[in-house]
């Protein structure tokens, strides 16, 4: 079985090329520009996949409110290539969106399900959800929302995630700033990673939520971040506005992940425990918690 890993450069896709080895054709875009419809045709005929995971997007959420043409070209634009050039060979495609495509009940105290109705904030999120409708049009198609991913740095990049972003600047400050209004899920890139993997292998048609357990603020992350790693840190809280960021963020993102669970795939760790995992890799915490 071929396994076609587009965005195979980030921590996803770059996890899932590890994990399916010598069935994965990881791309880079050098190698195929998915905004390219027929380039993308091109080479997905060539390849004849079973399975294409399409991994890339523009993940700056602040930048998107500028750069809304571009931002639009991969998260939608290069979906909708992507699902007319698997429905022309007819391999399933697997669509990694996120819980920002909701976020617009600022009220909400309970986790998303899959058939709760999109209500995205920002130009980020909006271009998320048309790409989910672009893969949902090709019967074949799965789409996984996930949140706040970290985890190990693909080959010869830098790591540029929250927990690294955190402990950089733990060694740089004595005090920090942190969110502490949004409440949502972040979660380990192996542990999706393997979760996708039993999708591709148990191949169910819909959407599928899959992030760790529990839930946290960025706050509440980042104080069990410099817990686990010994550092002294001194965090104050901060609101979303206090914050200023140009996109706006779910004040409530958590994701129910009963659906995915139902099919018996691997757990999904606690947060918690995620973090600890990661944690250890890095050398920072070596034992218990």
């Amino acid at each position: 079985m071929t396994v076609v890993i587009t965005g195979a450069g980030g921590q996803l896709g770059s996890e899932l090329c590890r994990l399916f080895g010598a069935a994965a054709v990881g791309l880079h875009r050098a190698e195929l520009d998915i905004t390219r419809a027929d380039d993308v045709r091109t080479v997905l005929a060539r390849l004849a996949p079973r399975v294409v995971i399409n991994t890339a997007a523009y993940t700056s959420v602040d930048k998107a409110e500028a750069e809304v043409d571009a931002c639009r070209a991969v998260n939608a634009t290069a979906v909708r290539n992507l699902a007319d050039a698997c429905r022309e060979i007819g391999c399933r495609l697997v669509q990694i969106s996120t819980d920002y495509v909701f976020g617009g009940d600022q009220g909400r105290r309970t986790p998303y399900r899959e058939n709760d109705p999109p209500d995205p904030q920002g130009v980020y999120a909006q271009t998320k959800v048309e790409g989910e409708r672009y893969a949902a049009v090709w019967q074949h198609h799965t789409i996984v929302r996930t949140c706040g991913l970290y985890g190990p740095p693909a080959l010869g990049k830098p790591a540029n995630n929250f927990v690294d972003t955190m402990l950089r600047l733990g060694r740089e400050r004595p005090l920090l700033r942190v969110v502490d209004d949004q409440q949502c899920t972040p979660s380990y890139v192996p542990h999706v990673a393997r979760a996708l993997v039993f999708l591709v292998e148990t191949p169910s048609d819909g959407v599928y939520h899959v992030v760790d357990s529990g839930e946290t603020t960025w706050y509440g992350l980042a104080g069990e971040i410099f817990r686990l790693a010994g550092m002294e840190v001194t965090l104050e809280r901060i609101t979303t506005a206090q914050y200023g960021a140009a996109a706006p963020r779910p004040a409530y993102s958590v994701l129910d992940t009963s659906k995915y669970q139902a099919l018996g795939g691997p757990a999904m760790p606690s947060w918690q425990e995620a973090l600890a995992e990661y944690l250890r890799l890095h050398g920072y915490c070596s034992g218990g918690q």
